[in-house]
């Protein structure tokens, strides 16, 4: 890896994010291929944030500023990226069910998603199971269903039978989280994938991609 994209992977490890938009114009700059300076020097280095999530030794805050100083490098590569053609992984619609207001997991979530190459479509909180259904459209992969009270949880069972109802279960995978949520909850209700934290999140839509195109 040349000495720019070094940098580039540790200024997005250590979440600075003045330094990654600086080493991502450097990158540019030099030549360097738009999908590689996505590949090497961001979506790799989000995976090993991932990772020090999992092993205890990132918390919270340095996966969030990690991924915020993503999204500031991916504003200056978006428009390389559409020029050169590369397509994102994949789209995902996030959103916390009817009746939560909660909305720092799911943003986690969506960070994490984006630092992994997706595009991600945000609804927001408090979404009624009919707007997931609207927001399904042909280019949507997977449905994103967030809820961090335990009352709360019954609207992602409801989105789920609002989305099968309307015809559209067979198109998009369904994953959902928050504190209350299991995976023998997820799996009661119909989900399709349960992740505990964004780290895991991340990785089961890279799995439900992977399924699909294999």
């Amino acid at each position: 890896m040349s000495e720019v994209m070094e940098a580039l992977y540790e200024s997005v490890l250590e979440g600075e994010r003045d330094d990654t938009l600086e080493y991502v114009q450097k990158s540019l700059d030099e030549g360097i291929a738009p999908d590689v300076i996505l590949n090497k020097g961001m979506i790799d280095a989000m995976k090993e944030v991932g990772q020090l999530f999992e092993e205890g030794e990132y918390f919270v805050p340095e996966m969030l500023i990690s991924a915020r100083a993503m999204q500031g490098g991916m504003e200056i590569l978006k428009p390389h990226l559409i020029e050169s053609g590369i397509e994102p992984e994949g789209k995902i619609v996030l959103g916390t069910v009817k009746g939560d207001l909660h909305d720092i997991g799911k943003n986690l979530v969506g960070m994490m998603l984006e630092g992994a190459g997706f595009e991600v479509q945000d609804l927001g909180i408090d979404v009624a199971p009919e707007a997931f259904v609207e927001a399904i459209t042909d280019d949507v992969d997977i449905i994103g269903l967030s809820a961090l009270l335990t009352t709360t949880t019954f609207s992602m069972e409801a989105t789920i039978k609002a989305i099968q109802e309307a015809g559209l279960r067979s198109k998009v995978k369904i994953m959902v989280g928050g504190a209350p949520v299991t995976a023998d909850y997820a799996k009661k209700i119909g989900a399709d994938g349960y992740a505990s934290d964004a780290g895991q999140a991340a990785v089961l839509a890279q799995s439900f991609i992977e399924e699909s195109n294999g």
